[in-house]
């Protein structure tokens, strides 16, 4: 593998950034720096290919205008998404506690998608070959330490699955390190010894995608359940050919469930008849909790687990996005969507300060208050904790949800949430706090930023 230095030639104004991680937080920001003015940019990704774990996901209103903003809604939207209209909360008993308009329908300028999370990696890929050039990602290549020289810059230790042959460059020595490399992060782990691992609260989750008949799929996003066991269910595509893809995702606790706390793996494939027993009787507005699972092409089994917030993310030149910096439950559709923000709000503020630790402490000083804030939110169960609030108070189902909880109060519940997370219609409106033109030392002759 010959070594990778630059795009373009060198000059003193173009800094290289290295860019630890290529799934969705890596590659957008990939893209969001680029279209910022830096065009020497190069990602080291793990894997020889990509491998999209999970299934399905929901970007928010905030995420998808951060993503138009790059140019990409199109392409999303033109493949297998699908616009998320209403989310509904259920009682395991089948008792529907609310309805929410989501996206458009909510009042935002942009929609919420739901999108498989193959496709999004796709689109975001596809962007950074055409875009940055296709020699931007480097794959089998391997980040296995980092040192963070007196002056800040980072130094990586690298290996190659190919062993190093073939020119394999064992070290870089970039500018700026972006450490996009999710939960189990080699550059979190480096700037942070003895961390060990993400801690476990105990549960399961198991995740699939379910092609079905169009009539046999709901047109809405449902969240159900109780205190001990929840489930997830959407369609995440159009019809084609009469039928949806749906996506799905169910938790519990993991002291009944067969070789749940095996934490080593971390995508393992399991049978769909080991935990379906959990969710018969499962039925919501005519959609049936275990006909999802009987269609489903394969399912995988993973420990719900998250990272303790960080009293600092940089380090000299180096810093932390997405997962690696702020893992948090899957709770409230915020891990992707949190991912594509930071990537936008990193590339702003290096456009907009000369000093690149500068940028990267006012990066820090902008995202980590809010994820921290959506992180612990998130072990409190986040907006789901409404269908705990219900269990508690009707454990045995209800007649009419306002006996049980008064809409002002699960109202309350949903807005103190978009409150934290500051994705509330009225702030996501605003539009991209991370459009301002690209710093004049990193601009590219000819080309203009993406606003």
């Amino acid at each position: 593998m010959a070594p990778h230095t630059a795009h373009t030639p060198h000059t003193p104004h173009t800094p290289h950034i290295v860019i630890a991680g290529g799934g969705i937080a890596g590659l957008t920001a990939a893209l969001a720096l680029h279209a910022a003015g830096f065009p020497r940019i190069t990602v080291v990704e793990a894997a020889r290919a990509p491998r999209p774990a999970g299934a399905g996901l929901n970007l928010m209103p905030g995420a998808v205008r951060e993503l138009d903003a790059l140019g990409l809604l199109a392409a999303l939207e033109s493949g297998a998404a699908l616009r998320t209209r209403e989310l509904r909360y259920y009682h395991r008993s089948g008792g529907l506690i609310s309805r929410e308009p989501r996206g458009l329908g909510a009042g935002y300028r942009w929609p919420q998608l739901s999108v498989h999370r193959a496709h999004l990696q796709r689109v975001l890929a596809d962007a950074v070959r055409e875009r940055v050039g296709p020699a931007a990602v480097l794959t089998g290549v391997r980040v296995t330490g980092v040192d963070v020289r007196a002056d800040g810059r980072p130094r990586l230790r690298l290996a190659h699955r190919d062993g190093g042959g073939r020119g394999g460059r064992a070290s870089l020595e970039p500018d700026v390190l972006v450490g996009a490399d999710g939960i189990r992060s080699a550059v979190r782990a480096a700037l942070n010894p003895g961390e060990g691992r993400p801690p476990w609260n105990g549960m399961v989750i198991w995740r699939g995608v379910s092609p079905m008949p169009a009539e046999a799929a709901a047109r809405f996003m449902l969240i159900a359940g109780d205190d001990r066991q929840k489930a997830v269910v959407y369609p995440m595509s159009r019809p084609t050919g009469g039928r949806v893809l749906v996506n799905w995702a169910l938790a519990r606790p993991a002291d009944d469930t067969p070789g749940a706390h095996t934490l080593g793996d971390w995508n393992r494939a399991v049978d769909v008849d080991t935990f379906l027993h959990h969710y018969e009787g499962w039925e919501f507005d005519g959609v049936r909790v275990t006909d999802v699972l009987r269609a489903a092409e394969s399912a995988h089994a993973y420990p719900m687990v998250d990272r303790d917030p960080l009293d600092r993310w940089s380090h000299g030149r180096t810093t932390l996005i997405g997962d690696a910096a702020h893992a948090m439950y899957p709770v409230g559709s915020n891990g992707a969507s949190q991912s594509i923000v930071d990537a936008r709000a990193l590339a702003h503020a290096l456009a907009v300060h000369a000093d690149p630790a500068e940028a990267l402490r006012a990066y820090e000083d902008h995202r980590r208050p809010v994820t921290t804030a959506l992180q612990e939110a998130a072990r409190r169960q986040g907006p789901e904790v409404v269908i705990d609030l219900v269990h508690r108070r009707a454990p045995h189902g209800f007649t009419d949800i306002h006996q049980v909880v008064p809409a002002e109060e699960l109202a309350a519940v949903a807005a103190r949430y978009a409150a934290t997370g500051a994705f509330d219609p009225a702030t996501v409106n605003q539009g991209s706090p991370y459009g301002t033109p690209c710093h004049p030392a990193r601009a590219v002759a000819g080309r203009a930023p993406v606003a």
